[in-house]
Parts: structure tokens; sequence; C-alpha cells
């Protein structure tokens, strides 16, 4: 993966201008339930520790995670095609979520087992992309849902020292706060990216391809459902988003994988990837 750089801070020996943390905190504030909310709060947080890349999940008890933010711009199979179908399974901090159903920030140093399953997924992840030291924010939403920041450094020399740590989390129930203002009672849907070129013509890249995907061969509805699918919604949840009933979602999907020649999610999530990457070349 090749990320987003946020702009370089040595946080360690720049202090926090309260009256600019506080201006980024009332935009944020506004920003609730709109598509501007994860730019603003990527911002703030940007203020307050030195990263490179961030990525924003959404976790619901017993399901898939949902892609929610992202500032990747190439190799993205390894977040479409591996991480969202199994590989997150292995990710430490899922397990450490999955394990402790605890809020708060940790480090890699905090969560890894040196295990098997860890050494495979440092293989398929930190090795290919190039992450040097990760640290994670994980933020209860109530009803089995939860939001997970992660944060990156791609830096060798660059890693999530106790400073860092010391100033944000003084901040950490702000964001907290923030975020379950911002997700307890709507759905997981894309953000709005860090404002870059690269990240907006990625976002509207994403749209478009959901847009597009399977037109040729499925109906308007069952092109609608296919869409909600790869954004990793589940039936359920397709059915009380959409209005239908569980077992017409049911239908609707069985007939989606026969026209589209699939027999897993795994699966989806890979024709969906090469659909993109199509669309992107094209």
């Amino acid at each position: 993966m090749t990320p987003y750089y946020m702009p370089h801070q040595t946080m360690h020996t720049k202090s926090i201008n309260t009256k600019t943390i506080n201006t980024h905190w009332a935009e944020i504030i506004a920003a609730l339930n709109t598509p501007s909310f994860t730019l603003k709060l990527m911002r703030a947080i940007g203020l307050l520790i030195d990263f490179d890349c961030a990525v924003i999940v959404g976790y619901r008890e017993g399901k898939h995670p949902i892609y929610l933010f992202d500032s990747i711009q190439s190799e993205r199979d390894l977040l479409f095609q591996r991480y969202l179908t199994t590989s997150f399974q292995h990710d430490p901090f899922y397990q450490k979520l999955d394990s402790c159903k605890q809020q708060g920030i940790f480090t890699l140093r905090d969560v890894a087992k040196k295990g098997t399953d860890y050494k495979d997924y440092c293989a398929q992840f930190y090795h290919q992309t190039g992450w040097k030291d990760e640290l994670s924010m994980l933020i209860d939403l109530g009803s089995e849902r939860w939001v997970m920041i992660y944060l990156g450094c791609v830096d060798e020399q660059k890693r999530f020292d106790i400073s860092q740590l010391d100033r944000l989390k003084p901040y950490f129930p702000i964001i907290q706060s923030l975020c379950q203002q911002h997700w307890k009672q709507t759905p997981f849907t894309l953000s709005q990216p860090i404002s870059s070129a690269e990240s907006a013509q990625l976002r509207k890249l994403i749209e478009q391809a959901l847009g597009s995907f399977g037109k040729t061969i499925l109906t308007k509805r069952e092109q609608e459902i296919t869409a909600l699918i790869a954004q990793g919604f589940d039936t359920s949840e397709i059915a009380q988003r959409l209005g239908l009933a569980h077992g017409t979602v049911k239908n609707h999907r069985k007939r989606i994988y026969a026209q589209l020649n699939v027999g897993s999610l795994s699966e989806l999530f890979q024709l969906f990837l090469n659909h993109l990457i199509t669309q992107s070349s094209s």
C-alpha cells in the first residue's frame, strides 16, 4: 500500500495551540451527521499526534467489518480483497476488541501476540504495506457496534512514543464522544476523504464503481443490493435499509451470486475489486 502522507509534525517538540484545537472541535461538531465529519476529525487528530496514514473501519458483532475511510493510494487489494473479507480476524487490534470489548487507545505493543497468526498477519499486512508502527482507537457505539481508527507510521525511524500517547490520551474522551454522536444513530457509510486531489478522485472512483458494478446483467434492485453487499452490509441490514423482507433480500442475493458467477462474499469482493481497478484505468 502507498499511504496518503499527513503533514509531518514532530509532536514531542511541538506544543498544541489550544485556540486552534478548540476551533477544530467546533468545526467537527458542526459537521456531525455530514460526509465531512471524518475529514475534520482526522485533521484534528493530526494536530495531536504524528502519523503518516489512517484507516477507519466499522465493526459489528459477528459480522464482516465495514470500510469507512482510508488514505491508501495503491495495492488496494490488501484492504478490500483480504482485510475486509478474512485477514481482519488475525488483526491483533480486532482480536483485542473481540476478546475484551474495551475502549481506549492501544499501540501495537499493547496487543501483539507473537504466535503463528500474528506472524502471518505481519507478512501479509505490515511487510507489504510498509507500515512500521500502528496504534488504534477503539470506540463503542452501543448495540454491538464499534468504530476503530487505525493510525500508521511508514518511516523506519518513527514510532508512536510515550510523549505522543500522553498528548493524545486526554483528548480521547472528546474523540470518543464525537464518534458516538456521529455514528450511533446512523448506518456506517463512506466518509469524505482527506482533502487532496488523489483522495477525492479515489472516493469518486469507488462511488462510480459501486454504481456500475453488475449493471449489464443485474436488475436495478439487484444492483442496489450488490452495492450494499460490496460495502459490507449483511442481509438483515440491507432489508432494513431498503424496506424489504429478509427473505426477499436472500432471494435477490442468491440470484446476484448466480448472475455474477460467484460462490461466496470473498469472491464477490474480488470481483468488485477487479471492476474497481478496471474502472480506475479506463
